[in-house]
């Protein structure tokens, strides 16, 4: 976890998620990368009318002033930050800048489903998590005494969950968090049968880990659906973490098909963790 993706547009979530990722990079000697998105059209970026020249270089600057006051942070010193500014919201840029920098966590503020909205707030979260080729930690309130003790990976164990299960168990690792496994048992076109489960969660443990080690640390959980399952587990437990695996649906697919890894991002108290199928 040598380098980090901070998404910000200096409210107070973007702090928070600034804090977080600052004391992740201070355990993991990481750089940090603070990245915010000015929302100019294509129209004034690419003008030759010296009077938009000067709007997009003023916003700029503005924003490189906000920048200074922003990372004047006692929890950011002597850590490796580097700010960047880019001209226009385009979502998937935020994955193109962690691409680019050989970035591996994204994290990044969200008021959940509060009905406010901002730059990098609300559905936006949900935007960053669908176009992330990397992990995608969402933070929602002050991370003081931010330790990830005990995680949350939630999964429906099919095969195409294997990958982002193996991504989990790096990172549970990375961060001491011990990993704990649930299955939710509900009857929104998820339900099966006890031996059903048993099953089919020891094939998925067969194929991932080559063996059954991990099966004591599997829950299975019924309830009313699939994310109220996951929260309430967490709940339970005493989750720090919450981790899912998302497809990264866009277009109508998305739209009949619902993200349970967005819906649970939106509501959970807990830091959430996507990881890409």
């Amino acid at each position: 976890m040598k380098k980090i993706i901070v998404p910000v547009d200096f409210s107070e979530h973007s702090e928070f998620a600034l804090e977080a990722a600052a004391n992740i990079a201070r355990k993991h000697k990481s750089e940090l990368f603070v990245l915010h998105m000015l929302e100019l059209s294509n129209a004034i970026i690419s003008a030759d009318n010296e009077s938009l020249n000067e709007e997009a270089t003023f916003y700029v600057k503005l924003a490189e002033q906000k920048f200074e006051a922003f990372l004047d942070k006692v929890y950011l010193k002597d850590l490796k930050v580097t700010p960047i500014i880019k001209h226009f919201k385009v979502w998937r840029e935020v994955n193109v800048v962690a691409n680019d920098n050989g970035a591996n966590l994204i994290v990044m503020g969200s008021h959940g489903a509060s009905g406010v909205k901002g730059a990098i707030v609300g559905s936006n979260t949900e935007k960053v998590i669908r176009h992330s080729d990397v992990p995608v930690l969402v933070i929602k309130h002050n991370p003081i005494l931010l330790d990830f003790d005990n995680g949350v990976f939630a999964s429906d164990f099919s095969e195409e969950a294997i990958r982002p299960y193996l991504n989990a168990k790096v990172t549970f690792g990375k961060i001491g968090a011990k990993m704990h496994l649930v299955y939710v048992n509900s009857p929104d076109g998820n339900f099966r049968s006890s031996a059903e489960i048993d099953k089919r969660v020891s094939n998925f443990l067969k194929k991932a880990d080559g063996h059954l080690d991990n099966m004591a640390n599997v829950h299975v959980v019924s309830d009313y659906s699939i994310e109220k399952g996951i929260l309430n587990f967490s709940n339970t437990i005493g989750a720090d973490l919450i981790a899912v695996a998302t497809h990264g649906r866009k277009g109508l697919a998305h739209f009949f098909e619902g993200s349970i890894s967005e819906d649970v991002a939106n509501h959970s108290t807990l830091p959430v963790m996507t990881f890409k199928i």
